[in-house]
């Protein structure tokens, strides 16, 4: 994709898979307050915080097209964000044991003249059944501490995952069909 693009957006998984599609980018990160609010949808979140993410770094600089993106878990009712420590991991990967669950990537692309599109993938994964054993073993490589539902489908969770319906790249934490597809309506060639 031949077009100049800010990553709003920390995530060495996001710059890697940008860069693997060929898509230009630099990235400039601004803090935005990621706590969920009360009753809020998974949907209604990561949509929110992929648009407040894009928008705070558009503000700074209106001449060039900002991605902002944030991914979330859901299982059985249960918003699983990044895991707060290795108990939580750990509470979390119970909950995803031998089921299946979400992964739900808001993104927004926010340009000049104040244009926004903001949308959303969902990728539904079937984790196989984690023993106790399997579990610790597995927070003690440190993997899940920086990852919604404290897991890294493109590391050493890769051995949980049974079967995925979707997106796979949306899965590691940004659907990239979609950013491309956006983007090659913003930005015709």
């Amino acid at each position: 994709m031949n077009c100049k693009l800010i990553l709003a957006s920390a995530s060495p998984r996001r710059r890697e898979l940008l860069d693997n599609a060929g898509i230009v980018f630099f990235v400039r990160v601004v803090a935005v307050d990621e706590r969920r609010g009360e009753g809020e949808t998974a949907v209604g979140y990561v949509r929110r915080l992929a648009e407040a993410k894009a928008l705070a770094v558009a503000r700074e600089d209106e001449s060039e097209w900002v991605l902002g993106a944030d991914t979330t878990v859901t299982v059985a009712g249960h918003v699983l964000e990044k895991p707060l420590d290795a108990t939580d991991a750990a509470r979390m990967l119970k909950l995803l044991a031998g089921k299946w669950h979400e992964v739900i990537t808001g993104i927004c692309l926010a340009g000049p003249n104040g244009q926004v599109v903001v949308d959303h993938a969902v990728t539904r994964v079937k984790f196989v059944a984690l023993s106790a054993k399997e579990i610790a073993d597995y927070v003690a490589t440190g993997e899940p501490f920086d990852k919604a539902g404290a897991y890294g489908i493109q590391g050493r969770a890769s051995c949980f995952a049974e079967q995925i319906e979707g997106c796979y790249f949306n899965v590691v934490g940004l659907p990239v069909s979609l950013v491309a597809r956006h983007l090659r309506v913003l930005l015709p060639a």
